[in-house]
């Protein structure tokens, strides 16, 4: 097995990941992916697809994201590497699709009107 190369998106975040066999290291921006991703509901969403298949530490994986938050960029680089393992294995495919894993989250920021403040939020109104 060569790399897999894979794209996740959400919200304003891309993640671009290359998989290859390894150790289970995760470079995230050429940073460990603890010092990137810190708290551990993030780590948790990071590894997530790997302890699904019974796959945690068999994949070096490198990750480049921008765009967005850091819970927007963890989400995409889930579902890029949901793709990835998909790619390995389409038997994969149903213990991921489960658990929302392969589903891309087309949900965005609504755009800001002209006459507004916000999306939704209108100016004061005042009636005299």
């Amino acid at each position: 097995m060569d790399t897999i190369h894979t794209i996740g998106r959400r919200k304003s975040s891309v993640a671009r990941i290359y998989m290859s066999k390894g150790k289970g290291n995760i470079t995230v921006n050429n940073r460990e992916s603890d010092k990137y991703f810190t708290t551990a509901t993030l780590l948790y969403k990071l590894n997530q697809p790997f302890s699904l298949v019974d796959m945690e530490g068999k994949f070096d994986v490198k990750v480049n994201v921008s765009g967005g938050g850091i819970t927007g960029q963890v989400e995409a680089v889930r579902l890029a590497i949901s793709r990835a393992l998909c790619q390995l294995d389409p038997e994969n495919r149903s213990a991921l699709k489960v658990e929302g894993l392969m589903t891309r989250d087309p949900r965005m920021v609504e755009r800001k009107k002209p006459g507004q403040k916000k999306a939704r939020k209108k100016f004061q109104f005042s009636k005299r």
